[in-house]
């Protein structure tokens, strides 16, 4: 008889997990939207590459790419600012139906014989469109989900599209080319823009923006730079993204060298090593499924960094044809974990408020590092050789990653909260419309306060300075020393004289001995005030109770 299969505990809660997120509307139609974007956007390149070599040839394919792609990382920052500045299913309509209309007039021209110059300016301006369809899809999908947890599955499943994209768009648009030729492959990528943009209008959360909090440079477009300069964690974790589109852009010049000229493949053989690293971006969503249930994820982001690192350098080291294949495709795997596990962390800890510009500003290095790998990575072959140069491009990642493994690491433990804490907090009224980001930075800073039975937490007329909720035990709130209302676990009080700015209108006192949750008047106030939603929600509630006997 074959022994029952057993299912890791780990494996059982991802599966969940991603089994929820996949149950949610409004993450599907943003998924299929991606989907649609995605593939649209890299069968066009395709058309826009080869248009560009009938038309002018080789040399315009490398300016016109070196332009669109310039054109988008100077753009994407300043674009940044409309998914913070606007609901962000506004902005992603809007990018996607901007996106269809031009792609539908460069397939006009196209079709009318029209310069080719017109094309190629409207190809820059398709460009310097996509990145914002990224940059609000990252900022939107904190609202979307519940949990931490939630917010990885989703981003494994936005990365298993891309993956797919990454295959499935340039093959598209190869089909088109030979069927119909680039002016069909551009009326039809503006269908897929135009769907993309119907799917997203249907997602019922419109992501309104977050009011601009005192920390942040409220009204100046650089705040995505400043809150990445600011924060420690998110310093280190584009820092370390940076390093790796270096190594990406070398990686897109050298795959070339190593397939023809170190491995004797061929020029076909650059197919192949490049399919490869698709093929395992492709396993790295299975790979990094794994992780969808737990909260610490900077060891999985560096174990991606590693396989970005490591393959090549045991390429540059033995040079045989199929090691090759085999370690390209953990530099694909390694990819999905980076993409993932970063894109995740970056999400936790950058502030709603500026979500979208910083990935806005994330987005621009990206960008500058392929150009630079794909400038650094000929010189080093004309000085090191090939193996040399894939020796280089293989150690700068373990040797980046080293000295910041410690502040690395020191982002999960920042992140780490107790979940219950998390609960008791969405449980509230005035906290449940906040992202799961946002919960964990207010359960980070809740203080554990004891009061003996009898005793007040605080009294009617005194200075109010913090909110409360009840871990455990019981209160009762008294008003000219008669009890009007009991609490217990679970309940909240204190809010309304913070919110009005008076004093406190009752006494609160500890029938049993009590354990509460403390925040701070700061802290309450600013996430109240920094979230449409959430002060939606405490202004109903102080309405609620004020007609009554208040608590506060």
């Amino acid at each position: 008889m074959l022994a029952p299969v057993t299912v890791p505990p780990w494996a059982s809660e991802s599966t969940r997990i991603l089994a929820r997120v996949l149950r949610n509307e409004d993450v599907r139609r943003l998924e299929l939207a991606w989907t649609a974007s995605s593939l649209g956007a890299r069968a066009s390149a395709i058309a826009v590459a080869v248009y560009a070599y009938e038309a002018d040839g080789v040399g315009a394919v490398g300016l016109v790419a070196f332009v669109r792609l310039g054109a988008a990382a100077m753009a994407s920052p300043w674009l940044g600012v409309l998914a913070d500045k606007r609901p962000r299913r506004r902005v992603l309509v809007g990018s996607e139906l901007s996106r269809s209309t031009v792609l539908a007039a460069m397939a006009a021209l196209v079709l009318v014989g029209a310069p080719s110059l017109t094309v190629y300016l409207l190809a820059v301006l398709a460009a310097i469109v996509e990145p914002l369809f990224r940059s609000a899809q990252v900022a939107l999908t904190p609202s979307l989900v519940e949990t931490p947890e939630e917010l990885t599955g989703a981003n494994i499943v936005a990365s298993a599209v891309d993956s797919i994209a990454l295959f499935a768009g340039p093959a598209l648009g190869a089909l088109l080319l030979v069927a119909a030729g680039t002016g069909t492959v551009f009326a039809i990528t503006a269908g897929l823009a135009l769907a993309a943009a119907l799917i997203v209008a249907r997602i019922a959360h419109a992501g309104e923006p977050a009011a601009e909090s005192d920390a942040h440079p409220a009204h100046t477009l650089l705040a995505g730079w400043h809150s990445i300069a600011q924060d420690g964690g998110l310093r280190v974790l584009v820092g370390l993204f940076t390093a790796q589109t270096v190594v990406a852009g070398m990686l897109n010049v050298l795959v070339v060298v190593v397939a023809i000229e170190v491995l004797d493949l061929g020029t076909s053989g650059v197919g192949w090593l490049d399919g490869m690293v698709g093929v395992g971006a492709t396993l790295g969503v299975l790979a990094v499924a794994g992780v969808a249930g737990r909260r610490r994820l900077s060891g999985t982001f560096a174990l991606g960094l590693l396989l970005w690192g490591i393959p090549l350098v045991l390429v540059a080291a033995r040079p045989e044809t199929v090691a090759a294949f085999t370690l390209f495709l953990l530099i694909g795997v390694g990819n999905t974990l980076v993409d993932v596990t970063g894109i995740t962390l970056m999400q936790r800890a950058t502030p709603d408020d500026v979500l979208g510009r910083v990935f806005g500003a994330f987005e621009a290095l990206l960008a500058l590092g392929l150009g630079v790998g794909s400038l650094l990575a000929p010189a080093l072959d004309s000085v090191l050789g090939t193996r040399g140069a894939v020796l280089v491009a293989g150690l700068i990642l373990p040797l980046v990653l080293a000295p910041l493994w410690r502040p690395l690491v020191a982002i999960d433990r920042s992140a780490r909260v107790d979940s219950e804490h998390v609960a008791l907090l969405r449980a509230i009224p005035i906290f449940a419309p906040l992202a799961p980001q946002n919960l964990e930075r207010l359960a980070q800073a809740l203080s554990a306060v004891f009061v003996d039975a009898g005793s007040p937490v605080f009294e009617a007329g005194a200075h109010a300075d913090r909110f409360y909720v009840i871990e455990g035990g019981e209160a009762a709130v008294e008003i000219d020393a008669r009890r009007v209302r009991s609490l217990g676990a679970g309940d909240f009080f204190g809010e309304i004289a913070l919110l009005r700015d008076v004093p406190r209108t009752a006494t609160v006192r500890a029938t049993t001995a009590l354990r509460l949750l403390a925040l701070d008047r700061d802290t309450f106030l600013g996430t109240v005030a920094a979230d449409p939603a959430s002060a939606e929600a405490a202004g109903s509630i102080v309405a609620a109770r004020l007609p009554r006997p208040v608590i506060g």
